[in-house]
């Protein structure tokens, strides 16, 4: 079958956000017992942020070059995080409640960027009205099956008996949803359908691999895109994701196999493995400059170009320690896989708080909150290199659409080329500490300019660069 993905996705930069940590805008708060803002995350206590503060902030997002905001949930749920869902169709009233998400898709639409909700559809919680039914009639219930039951009664707290229900990963507090019940796939799918049309431009799915099931992702996909054919569908997978991404399920998927690399290379000297052994991420091994350049064109070629362009390419998220953490706070490591994160196939997603240095170990430390009163804590180089990046991005065909082909991978030295339609950008990139000169062949004659530095190049087939230490150089047409 012919794979079809929105083509705003190809042009995209990703912002994602962690609502409760984001920003508090004062509105929704009064009387309730919060944290305060910036104090050390926990699993449990709430900070208050509130997508009014969002709102609040969205000039902040559109300097970035951003043009695409991904939530972390925001329906009713008993949780700081909100993947425990207690009502689909109602956005936490600490948020703002559905008036706030209503005034936020307004306010984003009319500055150009697009928003894509999480959609937590395997498992819902323990205060979700039809379990709760479960749990108050008993085997009586007219929802027992919409779960999975094994034996009566049932114990959502009593950690000394079997839990006699399918939860996620055992988590007692994450009922599993029983999607062969046709009752239970109509209500997803609705909910999924409801969204759309109150205006949301996709949907990230939390951990779908859960719900093994394809035709139920085909016909999600088929109700999805039959509101808007340009919703995007992007899915949690870790690893191979060639089963949901033939065309009929989802357009692309959360690319940890871009993060992994980038980590391993980028950090080799600096990794902090006692903090990845206990993230999402788990153990990278360092790799040098060629098994890096193999690695990414491999993850370039693992799938379909239309979908390969659609890939979310994230160098961290609220399920890892954050980049800079986990290279042991070396922030010219963050840097450089920002570069490469911008100049590479596929849709890149800033962690919120990455542009400006925010440190961050493993769950939940790596969820907290925006510093937006204590500005001089910002690492402004990196916030500027960021807006500079998507800037040339946003600016370069080539750079959003084109084809990756190294040219150069070793030592501390690497290469490539991206073209689309003949237009041609290349970046160099020197993980050494002091500069190096770089003979590279084979490149497109013309006037080009260095977007990090300004600096202008007239290159012949073969040109000399000098690569800084720990820096790079992206060439454009001048």
């Amino acid at each position: 079958m012919s794979i079809r993905t929105p083509d705003w996705v190809k042009d995209a930069v990703f912002y994602q956000i962690f609502p409760d940590r984001f920003a508090r805008s004062g509105r929704q708060n009064l009387g309730l017992h919060l944290q305060d803002w910036g104090a050390k995350p926990t699993f449990h206590d709430y900070m208050g942020g509130d997508l009014w503060g969002v709102i609040e902030h969205l000039d902040h997002i559109v300097s970035l070059g951003v043009n695409a905001i991904y939530f972390c949930p925001v329906f009713q749920s008993a949780s700081n995080h909100r993947y425990h869902t207690h009502d689909y169709y109602q956005v936490d009233p600490m948020l703002g409640g559905n008036d706030a998400l209503r005034s936020l898709i307004d306010a984003a639409h009319a500055r150009g960027l697009k928003v894509v909700l999480d959609g937590v559809f395997n498992h819902a919680s323990r205060g979700f009205f039809q379990f709760n039914d479960l749990l108050e009639q008993g085997e009586h219930s007219a929802y027992r099956d919409w779960f999975h039951v094994s034996a009566w009664p049932l114990y959502p707290y009593e950690h000394q008996h079997p839990a006699n229900y399918a939860a996620w990963w055992g988590n007692r507090a994450l009922p599993k949803f029983n999607t062969d019940n046709a009752s239970v796939r109509e209500f997803l799918w609705e909910v999924a359908e409801y969204w759309l049309r109150f205006g949301i431009d996709g949907w990230r799915l939390d951990v779908p691999n859960e719900i093994d099931d394809d035709s139920f992702w085909q016909i999600f996909r088929e109700r999805v895109k039959a509101i808007n054919p340009d919703a995007y569908i992007v899915g949690e997978i870790w690893g191979d994701a060639t089963r949901w991404l033939s065309g009929d399920q989802f357009d692309a998927v959360m690319n940890y196999q871009f993060t992994r690399p980038c980590l391993a290379y980028f950090g080799a000297k600096t990794l902090d493995n006692a903090m990845n052994d206990v993230s999402g991420i788990e153990h990278v091994n360092p790799i040098d400059t060629a098994t890096f350049a193999r690695q990414v064109s491999e993850v370039a070629r693992a799938y379909p170009l239309e979908v390969v362009q659609a890939q979310l390419n994230l160098l961290d998220s609220h399920d890892t320690a954050r980049f800079l953490s986990a290279v042991g706070n070396d922030a010219s490591a963050f840097r450089l896989a920002t570069i490469f994160q911008m100049t590479y196939l596929g849709a890149p997603c800033v962690y919120y708080g990455d542009e400006i240095g925010l440190p961050g170990g493993p769950d939940p430390d790596c969820r907290r909150a925006f510093p937006w009163d204590n500005p001089e804590s910002w690492d402004c180089q990196t916030l500027h290199l960021i807006q500079t990046l998507t800037a040339v991005r946003h600016a370069s065909k080539a750079l959003r659409r084109g084809t990756f082909e190294v040219l150069h991978a070793k030592d501390d030295l690497l290469a490539y080329r991206r073209e689309c339609e003949g237009e041609c950008a290349y970046v160099l990139m020197n993980t050494g500490k002091v500069a190096r000169d770089l003979s590279v062949s084979g490149l497109q004659p013309g006037e080009y300019r260095d977007a990090l530095t300004g600096h202008q190049y007239v290159l012949t087939q073969t040109h000399t660069f000098s690569v800084p230490g720990r820096g790079a150089l992206v060439l454009v047409g001048a």
